[in-house]
């Protein structure tokens, strides 16, 4: 997603679109880390809901302070549970261009086999993609 407006004279917040918000299960009021690419800042605020289909990305308050229109930022919610849930967990990931025009629609999966947990990732389409290959260097 990219930030198309910072508000420094606003409460706080980060205001999205709430078309944006629910297809990455998102809430209202609901607390997030933004991560700013550009910069490598990390901020920790909550969500407002702007305009639908706005494609609004608007840092409020003092997260203006941390991004620019156009910064690419990644804006990401969690949940803390036990680890015998970990495999009920189905987390959605969007991505955009740099209009915040979906691009594409993914799914997080893990499950336990034999040799303990495995990870994947999944298109809107329910097909698994390949996972980048973790690279050691001697």
């Amino acid at each position: 997603m990219h930030v198309t407006e910072a508000n420094l004279n606003y409460h706080g917040s980060i205001t999205l679109d709430p078309a944006h918000c629910e297809e990455a299960g998102i809430l209202p009021m609901e607390f997030v880390e933004i991560w700013n690419k550009n910069s490598g800042d990390r901020i920790s605020t909550y969500v407002i809901f702007g305009e639908r289909h706005s494609r609004c990305c608007i840092l409020n308050g003092a997260a203006a302070r941390t991004c620019q229109p156009g910064d690419p930022i990644i804006v990401c919610n969690s949940v803390y549970l036990d680890e015998q849930r970990i495999t009920s967990l189905k987390p959605r990931v969007v991505t955009f261009d740099k209009d915040n025009r979906v691009c594409d629609r993914l799914s997080y999966s893990v499950s336990l086999g034999e040799n303990g947990y495995n990870f994947s990732i999944f298109d809107e389409s329910n097909q698994p993609l390949a996972i980048p290959a973790l690279v050691s260097r001697v």
